[in-house]
């Protein structure tokens, strides 16, 4: 299968730095090739992997935790395939949720570095499509869709309470969304956490579907429904990641915004 990708990115007016990362690359046992945000790939030889990351911390200490988030998951990812290829206990979710942990340690040691670092964390949601499957990860409240035959599904699992309730019907989306704990999150990636307990997924996907990984700041200003809608109009990947991030900037448009939407081509 071939697939197709848009991303993009911009910033938040609460302050100027974008704290928020993203990183698309390809990846076999020989290495990673990073490729840029919009692009057309297949996987006859590499595995293909996109990932966003939101940054928390003062000054550029948000930054860079995303960025470093990102980079260290590139480079740790020969050797997850490695360890996958090998078919030996643990599975495949398992060596990726032990990256993970290696790259929450290594956040906490570079924070514990600078004053100016203290406290650094961030967010991840993370796909990775082989030719069986797309692996999911993510910490925090970074998301994942699926759009199937026009039915909008989130993947990822937003690690708040105020989330889960929602989820559970307990509260409505008008409710979660002006909820002041909103945005508390019981997992992120660094912040001096001892541990680091990602959601991990296997997901089956097939030609027509339509994914989309976004950092909080698209759903600051865009509601389910409207996602949906969007997705509904079949517009091409760049139309379609454009207006979503016109329509998140105008209903909100505080906090940083970036998204990725790919499409699966038979």
């Amino acid at each position: 299968m071939k697939f197709s990708w848009y991303g993009i990115t911009i910033n938040g007016s609460r302050k100027p730095q974008n704290d928020d990362s993203w990183i698309v690359f390809s990846s076999n046992l020989q290495g990673t090739q990073k490729l840029p945000i919009i692009g057309y790939e297949s996987l006859e030889t590499k595995d293909l992997v996109f990932a966003i990351s939101d940054g928390m911390g003062g000054g550029n200490a948000g930054h860079l935790a995303s960025e470093l988030i990102l980079e260290k998951l590139s480079d740790l990812m020969p050797k997850v395939l490695q360890a996958a290829a090998s078919g030996l206990y643990p599975d495949i979710l398992s060596h990726l949720e032990q990256a993970i942990s290696q790259i929450h340690n290594q956040i906490n040691k570079k924070a514990s570095e600078s004053k100016d670092r203290e406290g650094m964390a961030a967010t991840l949601a993370l796909t990775w499509f082989t030719p069986e499957n797309m692996y999911l990860a993510n910490v925090g409240d970074t998301r994942v869709y699926r759009i199937r035959s026009g039915k909008l599904e989130q993947l990822s699992k937003d690690h708040s309470f105020v989330w889960a309730q929602w989820k559970r019907k307990e509260i409505q989306e008008i409710e979660y969304r002006k909820h002041p704990r909103r945005s508390a999150l019981y997992e992120i990636i660094g912040g001096n956490h001892t541990l680091v307990n990602p959601f991990l997924s296997v997901i089956p996907y097939q030609a027509g579907d339509r994914f989309l990984i976004t950092s909080d700041g698209l759903i600051d200003g865009v509601w389910e429904r409207q996602i949906q809608e969007f997705f509904g109009e079949n517009s091409s990947l760049d139309q379609l990641s454009n207006k979503l991030a016109q329509c998140a900037i105008s209903n909100a448009g505080q906090d940083d915004t970036t998204l990725m939407t790919i499409q699966i081509n038979a």
